[in-house]
């Protein structure tokens, strides 16, 4: 048992597997009394069971930590808010949420269903705010907190995925407003991008350059919870194995100006050459995944 996180209170949404199994353990093993949140899905939100969560809670008590489980879906606000009166109840306070559940629905744009987008966004986006919301409540009054929100590298885009693209995008700017806001009551709001093998890569179709261990990832979030971030608000960083990097700030990179206001006409005529486009590198790996499949070769990212 180390004391990184010694007194504090963290609830981990997705907390029965993968990521947020190791999330809940590592806090726990850091001195953290944990709220593990799972509502036991399968990978596509199927076939909900408690079981997880009390699994994870048995681990971590066996192993001389406190937890306390709780198997609600917070991609309802009822859900979102008893996370967190469960912490309250259980140990009077709430220093830290890790929003890590969600779900995986993939189809092509012009092939996605209703019940494909809806549960997808529901879980990875609405289940962030649902948490975010209660606990921003109380940090708010404590005038101290961390919200830590779980993103993707897809929020670049994605060929199959675009309901998780667009949610995980969802996540950064709620994230970025989060920190934005409750900057002056002393909470923080970062967001992770995780590379990690999980029930969720192993579906990827291609092979991984750079991942790593769910306990990579926990490292990183435990560090975000620490006083030793205290300073640390705002900001997108990735972990894959041995790599850590942050995302740059969204920026405009170029801007042009019109006396007398714009036309098409004059669009088209100024803008090519002027303000141009940003170069989207994702659009040659996937023609480069494309040419491999054609070839009977499994790609690499």
């Amino acid at each position: 048992m180390g004391n990184f996180l010694a007194g504090k209170v963290v609830a981990v949404t997705g907390a029965g597997r993968g990521i947020g199994r190791a999330v809940a353990l590592c806090a726990a093993a850091e001195g953290a009394s944990v709220v593990v949140n799972d509502y036991g899905v399968s990978v596509d939100g199927e076939s909900p069971t408690s079981e997880v969560a009390l699994g994870v809670v048995k681990e971590i008590e066996a192993a001389g930590g406190s937890a306390v489980a709780v198997a609600d879906d917070v991609s309802t606000m009822a859900g979102g808010q008893r996370v967190v009166d469960t912490a309250l109840s259980s140990y009077g306070r709430l220093d830290g949420v890790v929003c890590v559940a969600g779900i995986l629905r993939e189809r092509m744009l012009f092939n996605m269903t209703e019940d494909e987008w809806d549960p997808v966004v529901a879980t990875h986006l609405k289940g962030t705010f649902t948490v975010f919301r209660a606990a921003s409540a109380v940090m708010r009054k404590q005038r101290a907190g961390t919200l830590i929100g779980f993103t993707s590298g897809n929020h670049q885009g994605s060929v199959s995925q675009a309901n998780y693209s667009a949610a995980k995008g969802g996540v950064i700017s709620l994230v970025r407003s989060a920190a934005l806001g409750l900057n002056k009551y002393g909470v923080t709001a970062n967001a992770v991008a995780p590379v990690a093998r999980t029930r969720m890569s192993a579906g990827v179709p291609m092979e991984l350059a750079e991942i790593g261990e769910p306990e990579d990832v926990a490292a990183l979030v435990v560090y975000l919870l620490s006083e030793r971030a205290r300073e640390v608000t705002g900001q997108v960083y990735t972990i894959a194995g041995p790599k850590i990097a942050v995302w740059a700030q969204p920026r405009e990179l170029r801007a042009a100006y019109a006396s007398g206001g714009w036309t098409a006409e004059k669009i088209a005529e100024f803008l090519p050459g002027s303000v141009g486009v940003d170069p989207m590198p994702l659009l040659e790996r996937v023609a480069s995944m494309e040419r491999a499949a054609r070839e009977g070769e499994r790609p690499n990212a």
